[in-house]
């Protein structure tokens, strides 16, 4: 099986969106996880005065991670499918947050402008087709110092923590998935962690396109090795438009 991208994937998450809530809200820690990726950007005073980008914003669950740690932000929530931001729309959301539908790699051609005081992007770096690029958007739209936090599925490097993540995959989330009718979806998100950069490569790659105060942090729970955030600050040095 080769991973789904771009038109293909976000045709698939359109179809998933109806059963994708159900499906996270199965899975211990999925919000409390998102909350404290969130809290790890560190932004002060509820993110008064300050506009933070949701990249990958799905149907919404990252989106109300940021809205609980910085209630005063004014939040831009962006997502490929058309069919996740109909769930998310359906949401009820303060006048400080806008939902906008543009792939991660054409923001600008949405409307999406910066600056942004910071960016939180939520299982989304291993669904894009070029994630170098994505890094670079992110940092032509950051605020000097501006700050991410990445929030994935990304392997710590050990054999176990790879056969946990196969195994829950296997016994749990395929078959669930399956008679949802979202089989092949969720067959591409087992394989795109896997065939993905573990947690410090993705570290290395972020410090490669321009960051700096690079950290990998651990979630805790069954997700330990598994789940981490990622978060980093735009270097000072950083030359905008850089490719």
């Amino acid at each position: 099986m080769t991973l789904l991208r771009d038109a293909d994937l976000a045709t698939a998450f359109d179809h998933a969106a109806r059963s994708y809530d159900t499906l996270v809200a199965a899975n211990p820690g999925y919000h409390a996880h998102l909350r404290r990726s969130a809290r790890r950007l560190g932004l002060p005073d509820g993110g008064r005065n300050m506009r933070v980008l949701d990249l990958g914003c799905g149907t919404g669950a990252s989106t109300a991670a940021l809205l609980q740690q910085l209630p005063d932000a004014q939040i831009t929530a962006v997502d490929a499918s058309i069919g996740m931001l109909q769930r998310a729309a359906q949401k009820t959301w303060p006048d400080n947050v806008s939902l906008v539908h543009a792939p991660a790699e054409r923001l600008t051609e949405a409307g999406v402008e910066g600056p942004f005081d910071a960016v939180f992007a939520a299982y989304l770096f291993r669904n894009a087709a070029d994630p170098n690029t994505v890094l670079a958007t992110v940092q032509d739209l950051l605020t000097p110092h501006g700050r991410l936090a990445v929030h994935d599925y990304t392997l710590s490097g050990s054999t176990i923590h790879r056969a946990v993540w196969t195994a829950v995959c296997g016994a749990i989330v395929l078959p669930a998935a399956t008679a949802l009718g979202d089989g092949k979806l969720y067959r591409h998100l087992w394989r795109s962690v896997v065939e993905f950069d573990t947690a410090d490569e993705f570290a290395a790659r972020v410090r490669s396109s321009g960051f700096d105060r690079v950290r990998v942090l651990p979630l805790p729970g069954w997700q330990t090795g598994i789940t981490h955030t990622i978060v980093a600050r735009r270097s000072t040095g950083y030359v905008g438009g850089a490719r």
